[in-house]
């Protein structure tokens, strides 16, 4: 496997880290010898060399210098679409940041990628939010593999779980919490910090952006609702149809009041069957103490699916870092082998 990871950022160089030091047991394990070959993302610059890149060399630039246009060997200057078009990479690692309202420019990537018979794997959840069936169907008809783990909750496999081990399962509803941030600042408020408080420091502490909208007002669990709902469930949920609300209006009073009734303010995205179609939203609920997701503190996220055969199942793990999410993209990757031929 030849890999161009577009978008090197904080996921990505999560990922290329997890890649170096897993070589031996990927070609142990599994009879998997990833190559890197092309890395494009606007800030740190791109290189391309077509017999592979040092992984050491480049993650010492990145840390040293932010910059990997000084890598000794290789073409420079090239964009992410002409990595993707032009280099011999058979696989694209995309992780550009998320743009729920377009979906780009991943899913730009994506697309051309996919039409051009390379499979992809990516954290970036706008564009499967938003175009999860057109980018499924091109994936098909070009006989490549798109994989999309770290779009719900980075490494935790709520994907692929459902998808692989649970095959044969029909999925009822889905509820979780699918945001680490507003369950973090929620855990602060109950131990008597005010909401203001608790998004200041979840911001110093890097779990919540300057600005923390996509987060706080619960945009960004409505993408990840939304893959769920279209992945795992069938359907074809567009973000008008998810009812949407955040945490920013959520009083300490409130939260204090709840947590003597022993109960506990979560930020729940719910996905569920109804006559026939889906209903999804993103809204603050009071649970009590006998939902498994009440008992969900920090930056953890956690998702219930109720099931036809197994009831309830309920997973929990990191929702986000960059080693996290980065191991994401190596699990994708390791499925794509084993689907195309490997061990």
């Amino acid at each position: 496997m030849k890999i161009a990871v577009i978008g090197c950022g904080t996921v990505g160089s999560g990922f290329l880290e997890l890649l170096d030091e897993k070589q031996a047991l990927l070609k142990d394990k599994y009879n998997f010898t990833p190559g890197l070959v092309a890395i494009s993302d606007p800030k740190i610059g791109s290189v391309y060399n077509e017999g592979g890149l040092n992984i050491k060399k480049i993650l010492s630039l990145i840390e040293n210098r932010d910059n990997i246009n000084d890598y000794p060997y290789g073409e420079k200057g090239w964009d992410s679409l002409k990595t993707i078009k032009d280099s011999n990479a058979d696989t694209i690692v995309e992780a550009t940041p998320t743009n729920i309202e377009t979906g780009e420019p991943g899913l730009t990537h994506i697309q051309t990628a996919l039409e051009m018979g390379k499979n992809v794997a990516t954290t970036n959840k706008g564009p499967i939010a938003l175009a999860y069936h057109k980018l499924h169907d091109i994936a098909l008809r070009q006989g490549c593999e798109l994989r999309f783990e770290g779009t719900v909750i980075a490494g935790t496999p709520a994907i692929n779980l459902t998808l692989l081990p649970l095959a044969g399962i029909r999925i009822k509803e889905v509820k979780g919490i699918l945001n680490g941030t507003t369950n973090y600042i929620l855990t602060r408020m109950e131990s008597g910090m005010s909401y203001a408080e608790a998004l200041r420091e979840a911001q110093q502490k890097g779990y919540a952006e300057t600005i923390p909208d996509a987060d706080v007002k619960g945009w960004d669990a409505v993408a990840k609702i939304i893959i769920i709902a279209n992945v795992l469930m069938g359907g074809n949920v567009t973000v008008g149809d998810v009812g949407r609300k955040g945490i920013d209006n959520i009083t300490l009073d409130e939260v204090q009041q709840a947590l003597k009734d022993n109960k506990h303010w979560k930020l729940i995205a719910r996905a569920r069957k109804e006559n026939g179609s889906i209903k999804a939203s993103v809204t603050p609920e009071v649970l009590g103490e006998d939902d498994p997701l009440s008992r969900i503190t920090g930056v953890t996220n956690a998702i219930c699916f109720t099931t036809d055969v197994l009831r309830d199942i309920t997973i929990s793990g990191p929702g986000a870092g960059r080693r996290e999410t980065g191991f994401a993209l190596l699990s994708d990757l390791i499925d794509i082998n084993r689907v195309k031929g490997g061990k």
